[in-house]
C-alpha cells in the first residue's frame, strides 16, 4: 500500500505563487510515476501535472503550462507543484496521486486526501 499526504495549500492573492508538496511513504512508492489533480466545486476533477519516477518526463494541463512546475525528490519520497502567477480559477483541491507503471498519465491507482488552494482576486 501507497500512502500519500499533501501539504502547502493556503489563501494566497491573484498573482501570487505557492509550493505544493506531496510526501509518499511505501516501500517501492518512489519509483512510482506522480500526478497531480484538482477540483474546483461544482467541478469535475481535472488533470494538472505528471512526472516519471526518473523525473525525466513531464506532463501539464495546458491551462498551467508556463507557470506550474512538477519535480520529485526520490530520495525523500516527495513530490512537488511548484505554483506561480496564481489566478482565481486556480482555485480548487489538489490532490497527489500515484501508479507504480505510469503507463497512462490520466490513471492512478494511490490518491491523496487533498490540499486546499484559494487564490483571492
Amino acid at each position: 500500500q501507497v500512502q500519500l499526504v499533501e501539504s502547502g495549500g493556503g489563501l494566497v492573492q491573484a498573482g501570487g505563487s505557492l509550493r505544493l508538496s506531496c510526501v509518499a511513504s511505501g516501500r517501492t512508492s518512489s519509483s512510482y510515476a506522480k500526478g497531480w489533480f484538482r477540483q474546483a466545486p461544482g467541478k469535475e476533477r481535472e488533470f494538472v501535472a505528471a512526472i516519471n519516477w526518473t523525473g525525466t518526463v513531464r506532463y501539464y494541463a495546458d491551462s498551467v503550462k508556463g507557470r506550474f512546475t512538477i519535480s520529485r525528490d526520490n530520495a525523500k519520497n516527495t513530490v512537488y507543484l511548484q505554483m506561480n502567477s496564481l489566478k482565481p480559477e486556480d482555485t480548487a483541491v489538489y490532490y497527489c496521486a500515484a501508479d507504480p507503471y505510469g503507463s497512462n498519465w490520466l490513471k492512478y491507482d494511490y490518491w491523496g486526501q487533498g490540499t486546499q488552494v484559494t487564490v483571492s482576486s
